[in-house]
């Protein structure tokens, strides 16, 4: 069971593979939020840029309130050494220690959220025979193999893709009427509980063009998704759709919901990188604690160039401390209300 964390507890930045752009972007965070927002992070400190200042800390309260002079720094050494843009395989555990002992440290109250640097999946598998497609799997097992959906947000879109990275060919058989409501009531209650958003509004997209037009270009609107929207409705929830996609995301239509429910992946995701492509945040829905990551990869082709856009690292951290000071306040208090999360149009 997870304690939430006072605000003076950190979020923790997990520091994601050594050789790609993680490391840079969490100095450059620290550096735009470490004079209001206390931050920790886990990870091998010759890894940093060279020029950022940083201070060991062998206890989580050694890492409370801001941290405007240096970035706290909870060291591991990985070993190997460090090669930007070529991972090293040696490197791989400590990546995989670092995103558990960060998870460990949220669940027992002395953090308030984690935040996960890119990693490089092929080079857990092969430093360490990682198990799991990514971080939220991975993630999802350390909470106890809790369900749980993937949203990208920014200011202007919340999008969550009922499924993920399957084949297009594979989405109308993995589309059960089961998958759908899990989606739906996991970013219903997380919309409640951190984004406090007391009666969320979700718009739900058809998995056809113009949603099926009736039947006449594909059925799944009418034999699945519009009869699990009636029945949900009448459990209370205020579900909008089956929608065609192509004219849900304009600035008008987004204003008329709080989250989109989107049926694949590309359908979810097209949509908030043309919108915010820096700006986007992966969030984790339906764990027990609070976990956000910047929407890139680790940019293995400019690591170690000092050009990393951090921008979305920002926005990451920006968003866990808003969940978490949801989480510590029970979830939702008002209606839209002044939540700083709160999605603008």
């Amino acid at each position: 069971m997870t304690h939430p964390a006072g605000p003076d507890a950190p979020i923790v930045i997990s520091c994601g593979e050594p050789a790609g752009i993680g490391p840079e972007v969490a100095a450059k965070a620290w550096a735009a939020l470490g004079s209001t927002m206390p931050l920790l992070w886990i990870g091998d400190p010759r890894h940093l840029p060279p020029d950022t200042p940083y201070r060991i800390v062998t206890q989580v309260e050694q890492a409370q309130g801001p941290c405007p002079d240096a970035l706290p720094v909870l060291a591991r050494d990985l070993g190997g050494r460090l090669r930007h843009g070529t991972p090293d395989p040696v490197h791989a555990q400590g990546v995989i220690a670092a995103i558990s002992d960060g998870v460990a440290l949220v669940q027992a109250g002395e953090a308030r959220a984690i935040c996960t640097a890119p990693i490089s999946k092929a080079a857990l598998i092969d430093g360490a025979d990682f198990a799991y497609p990514g971080h939220t799997e991975y993630l999802a097992a350390l909470a106890g193999d809790v369900p749980v959906v993937m949203m990208l947000a920014c200011a202007a879109l919340r999008v969550v893709p009922a499924t993920i990275h399957i084949p297009l060919q594979d989405v109308p058989q993995a589309l059960t009427a089961q998958v759908l409501r899990d989606t739906l009531r996991i970013t219903h209650a997380a919309l409640m509980q951190e984004f406090g958003i007391i009666a969320p509004r979700i718009a739900v997209a058809g998995l056809n063009p113009h949603a099926g037009e009736n039947g006449k270009m594909g059925r799944e609107e009418i034999e699945t998704i519009a009869p699990l929207l009636d029945a949900m409705r009448g459990e209370g929830l205020t579900l909008i759709g089956p929608l065609p996609a192509d004219t849900m995301f304009h600035a008008a239509a987004r204003a008329g919901y709080d989250a989109a429910v989107c049926m694949f992946h590309d359908q979810a995701l097209i949509p908030i990188k043309t919108i915010d492509f820096a700006g986007g945040v992966n969030v984790t829905l339906g764990l027990p604690f609070v976990r956000t990551s910047p929407d890139h990869g680790t940019a293995f082709g400019i690591a170690g160039l000092g050009v990393a856009d951090a921008t979305s690292m920002i926005a990451a951290l920006g968003m866990a401390r808003d969940m978490a000071d949801a989480r510590l306040r029970g979830g939702a208090v008002a209606s839209g209300g002044s939540f700083s999360g709160q999605m603008k149009s």
